[in-house]
């Protein structure tokens, strides 16, 4: 018997549609709202670039691999006399120039075949090369005080060392210019490459004046203080113009080597004994010899270092204390004869208290070895100093301390230690006394550790 299929009627077909029609309606929403509550896909990461841990190479990346030293002739002319600088830098004090520049001009070799993996590793091996070099230059000597942090080398970092070069549009002369630091380093410099072509040996003296002459400018207006020589040299558009003798630190209190600026001139200074004196000579004097001592040298004791410091009695110091280092106090020497500043004194900032001054003691200027003062730097014609400084003769409207007189504009001050220096008028390297004993290469070895 076959089997009766019974169908809904009309009615109820048109009746189970608007329901499923209305459930749509009121589903939709909600299925919407919960789209909108569903975290975003994530995009697709892009892979990070990874960079190399040399400087160099990492630099070549991030600039897409564009040549330096083989993207025109006249950087290829560059890359070929890198070596010879490389070469020479053996007796500046890169020890490993001759093996770079044998790398380099191997890796050149190979590169003029055109295969781009030979052309990189060239690009590599010159830019790494002339890294280190740049950087020894930029080196200064071990005990060097700055002024101003603005003075002391800047970019020697690999990177701004590469980047330099990339965008120089003369990469030749970049090179010259960057290796002839001044005319005192390539003086001592092209010395000593001469002295080795000819004996294979380098003089260590020359070496050790090599690395103090690096901080030296190449041009401009300023002032040089060799305490070597014990001379002071005034120098504009970088030649000499007037020098003069003066006095430098003991060789038990040697004058430090600083690069500082001198901004103005002080006239009738005070002249703030040092911690060492007043330890040593003051208290000790004053213990034997009273008040009178102190008044016959203007000495004054002060209550603090402030400039507007007031004079305390020299009953409520402690002497004995004093003279043996357990206390310490300021004294000051009031403006005079007796002054050990005399009539002036230009300041320039640095950590070591060290200053440019008159002196009353003019017997000191006759003696061949002038290094006899406790660190500070005495002018034979502090005046001649102060009209070139200021332009005009430096002079008071009164006898009040402590006038401070501005200078036209700052005018840098170098203070080294130059054993051997071309001199000025043959250019022939003279070699001076080593009073503080910096030229031996112990003493460099114990200052580099």
């Amino acid at each position: 018997m076959a089997k009766t299929i019974s169908f809904p009627g009309e009615a109820h077909v048109k009746s189970l549609l608007l329901a499923a029609s209305s459930l749509a309606l009121v589903l939709a929403p909600a299925a919407a709202d919960a789209r909108k509550r569903l975290p975003p896909l994530p995009a697709q990461a892009a892979l990070p670039l990874v960079l190399p841990s040399d400087p160099v190479e990492a630099y070549y990346v991030t600039h897409g691999n564009a040549p330096i030293w083989l993207r025109s002739p006249d950087s290829r002319a560059a890359a070929a006399q890198l070596p010879m600088l490389l070469r020479r830098a053996q007796v500046e004090g890169l020890s490993d120039g001759p093996q770079l520049a044998a790398q380099v001009e191997q890796a050149l070799a190979a590169a003029a075949s055109g295969n781009p993996q030979a052309v990189q590793a060239a690009e590599y091996a010159a830019s790494k090369a002339w890294v280190r070099y740049v950087q020894m230059l930029k080196t200064p000597p071990q005990g060097i005080v700055y002024g101003y942090p603005a003075m002391a080398p800047q970019g020697s970092r690999a990177d701004q060392i590469v980047l330099t070069a990339a965008a120089n549009p003369n990469l030749p002369l970049h090179l010259v210019k960057t290796a002839d630091l001044n005319p005192t380093y390539v003086a001592l410099r092209n010395a000593a490459w001469s002295a080795f072509q000819s004996t294979a040996s380098i003089d260590t003296r020359l070496l050790a004046n090599l690395q103090r002459a690096r901080v030296l400018p190449a041009g401009g207006r300023y002032i040089l203080v060799n305490a070597a020589t014990a001379r002071l040299t005034m120098f504009e558009n970088g030649r000499p113009v007037d020098s003069m003798k003066v006095v430098v630190g003991k060789p038990e209190l040697p004058t430090p080597m600083i690069v500082s600026q001198v901004f103005y001139a002080t006239l009738n200074p005070y002249w703030n004994v040092p911690d060492h004196l007043i330890r040593g000579v003051v208290a000790p004097r004053y213990l034997k010899q009273g008040i009178g001592y102190l008044k016959m040298q203007g000495y004054e004791v002060m209550a603090d270092w402030s400039d507007n410091s007031a004079v305390i009695p020299n009953s409520e110091v402690d002497w004995k204390a004093l003279a043996a280092g357990t206390a310490h106090v300021r004294i000051r020497q009031r403006p005079g004869p007796a002054n050990s500043m005399g009539k002036m004194k230009f300041n320039f900032r640095n950590s070591e208290d060290i200053y440019l001054h008159d002196s009353p003691e003019k017997e000191l200027f006759l003696k061949p070895v002038r290094a006899l003062s406790n660190g500070c730097i005495r002018l034979e014609d502090a005046r001649r100093l102060g009209r070139w400084l200021l332009g005009a003769d430096p002079v008071t409207s009164d006898k009040a301390p402590e006038q401070h007189v501005k200078l036209p504009e700052g005018v840098p001050v170098y203070v080294t230690y130059l054993t051997a220096a071309p001199d000025p008028s043959t250019g022939q390297i003279v070699i001076a006394n080593d009073v503080y004993g910096r030229d031996a290469p112990s003493v460099r070895t114990a200052a580099a550790q």
